[in-house]
């Protein structure tokens, strides 16, 4: 199934590749660092705001719903905060990400490097509604590991 999104290239990610699936199977596609001029760098447990260049347009009814590299993270302990991170579809500002490196050497982000990935995902609204009571389940409250290891 597919849906199109407009996407707008800002001017900071002029000659950047507008991002694209990697592979036929992807669930997302990768955002690529829109830094400045210069490398960022991370220092072991520093956290950076990431610009990636670009906005879009979802439609209501959907999100956008920006994750971690799975390489960066098992090979460098680099990893997202707030994650999964939603864009809303009604939000038409610059998407950026919360890096942070969780590994024990600094970390480079270079312009053009892969540094998270989008997933759109449907949305469904919910009705909330006032209740005293809710139904009994087995489960009832338990939570936290209530079931053991």
């Amino acid at each position: 199934m597919f849906i199109e999104i407009p996407i707008k290239r800002l001017t900071h990610a002029e000659g950047l590749d507008l991002p694209k699936y990697q592979t036929e199977g992807s669930s997302g596609f990768d955002l690529l660092a829109a830094c400045g001029g210069e490398d960022v760098v991370l220092q072991p447990g520093e956290r950076k705001l990431i610009p990636t260049g670009i906005s879009i347009a979802l439609p209501p009814g959907y999100e956008a719903q920006i994750r971690p590299r799975s390489g960066l993270a098992i090979k460098h302990g680099v990893t997202l905060l707030n994650t999964p991170g939603t864009i809303d579809s009604d939000y038409r500002g610059e998407i950026q990400v919360i890096v942070i490196n969780l590994g024990q050497e600094p970390f480079k982000v270079t312009r053009g490097m892969r540094i998270a990935q989008c997933v759109i995902a449907t949305i469904i609204k919910a009705s909330l509604i006032s209740a005293d009571n809710l139904d009994a389940t087995l489960r009832g409250s338990g939570g936290f590991g209530h079931t053991g290891i």
